[in-house]
């Protein structure tokens, strides 16, 4: 173990840290803000975050994860006394509530392609007591010449190199080709973004001049000349007198404090616009692929960016595919993680297992949810204090007993049973059954 740590110090020293170069000044980093995470533009991060539609759904996301409570089964029941409850849904560290660590890791699994957990454990018991959210671009996973995974990490405070333990980071994926490293959506969007960014500022810019598009100064006179200026220095300079004419008009005209002024063109000078209107643009047509585009990328409804055709009944049932298909395999990421590495290798051979409670993303549709808890009871499933539990409600005395209905019998058992009931006269023997 010791020739496997030293191996990954000298792998960080080399130069994998995703921070700094040996040197100490910076190096290749595959970041939202460099050429290579964005092979298709220039659009970073932040940029990115100014399209309405990529900060919803990346808000959205996050918050839908840090919302979530997360609990400990011990095989088909709920156990509230595992010290892990109070890290998970108390306190993580001592900066942050549970939702806001959550929302951090996700917002970096997002952006980053990766969402990280530094571990901080008990030396004594190995138990973890602490969860320090670590920036995606701090953190450079890679493996060692045995295949074991190691963590290259500029320390959040210090900026010094640390190479941890798989064992004590939780690494949480985007889309990934090799299961070491996520690709984030925003680089895989990249194209979609940048079209997004541009428009936008074309439009902020279109605004900017008053909503007077760019045009041609021309007459027949000849403007080849040059004019004499004073420099500040006292010295002079021949100018093009089309960049005077040019540089005049700007003046005059562009920006919003000079919109809509009057032009007066003297010595045959003409104007004619040449850039296409807003409408002819289709702007309004354009934004709203983009908004559409982003949202397939994230998995997220139209609805719930306020975009597209709202109706109560296709909303709910977006919200309900927006739980199953876009949370759910983010969630089971979550917590399979969360159970293979927060969890003792002896309470996982006991069945235990951390799971994070989705429920609390349908509270809202109260005639599904309740639809689902009657027939999850009916059959079995779920006992009252289940139900409750799920609910965030205190049990009940009692409520730990399942029933099922008579109704249903094994197939296996059917026809014995039914010869029984016709025996005794069509009666329901309860016993027998």
């Amino acid at each position: 173990m010791a020739n496997r740590f030293e191996r990954g110090v000298l792998a960080l020293s080399a130069g994998l840290s995703p921070r700094a170069s040996p040197t100490g000044s910076a190096g290749p980093t595959l970041t939202l803000a460099s050429s290579e995470g964005w092979p298709a533009g220039g659009t970073s991060e932040a940029g990115a975050m100014k399209l309405s539609a990529v900060n919803r759904c990346q808000v959205l996301i996050s918050e839908s994860l840090g919302k979530m409570p997360v609990y400990c089964i011990d095989k088909d029941r709920r156990r509230v006394d595992h010290d892990l409850l109070r890290l998970l849904n108390i306190r993580p560290n001592e900066a942050m509530t549970p939702s806001v660590e959550r929302q951090m890791v996700e917002g970096n699994r997002l952006s980053g392609g990766n969402g990280y957990e530094w571990i901080i454990r008990d030396p004594r018991t190995g138990r973890p007591v602490e969860l320090i959210p670590l920036p995606w671009e701090l953190v450079h996973p890679f493996r060692d010449r045995n295949g074991v995974i190691w963590y290259g990490v500029s320390h959040p405070t210090t900026g010094e190199p640390m190479v941890l333990n798989n064992q004590d980071v939780l690494h949480y994926k985007a889309y990934t080709h090799d299961g070491i490293q996520g690709i984030s959506v925003l680089r895989r969007a990249s194209e979609v973004v940048n079209a997004g960014r541009a428009a936008q500022q074309y439009e902020a810019s279109y605004y900017a001049n008053g909503g007077h598009p760019d045009g041609v100064l021309y007459t027949d006179t000849d403007l080849s000349g040059t004019v004499k200026r004073t420099k500040a220095d006292g010295s002079t300079v021949d100018v093009p007198l089309r960049d005077i004419i040019r540089a005049e008009w700007e003046r005059v005209h562009a920006g919003p404090n000079n919109a809509h002024r009057v032009a007066i063109l003297d010595h045959g000078l003409k104007y004619a616009g040449t850039t296409i209107s807003n409408v002819d643009a289709q702007f309004v047509e354009s934004k709203a692929v983009t908004v559409e585009d982003i949202a397939r990328f994230y998995g997220v409804p139209l609805s719930k960016l306020y975009a597209g055709k709202q109706a109560y009944n296709s909303n709910e049932q977006n919200a309900i595919d927006y739980v199953v298909s876009t949370l759910h395999p983010i969630v089971t990421q979550y917590d399979q993680e969360r159970t293979y590495k927060l969890l003792l290798d002896s309470e996982i051979a006991q069945g235990l297992r951390l799971r994070a409670n989705m429920m609390v993303e349908l509270k809202g549709d109260f005639q599904s949810r309740s639809a689902w808890y009657k027939a999850m009871r009916e059959i079995g499933a779920f006992s009252v204090n289940d139900i409750l539990a799920l609910e965030d409600l205190p049990a009940v005395e009692g409520g730990d007993e399942r029933y099922a209905s008579l109704n249903y019998v094994p197939l296996s058992r059917w026809w014995e049973i039914s010869v029984n009931r016709n025996s005794n006269g069509g009666k329901n023997n309860a016993g027998t059954a």
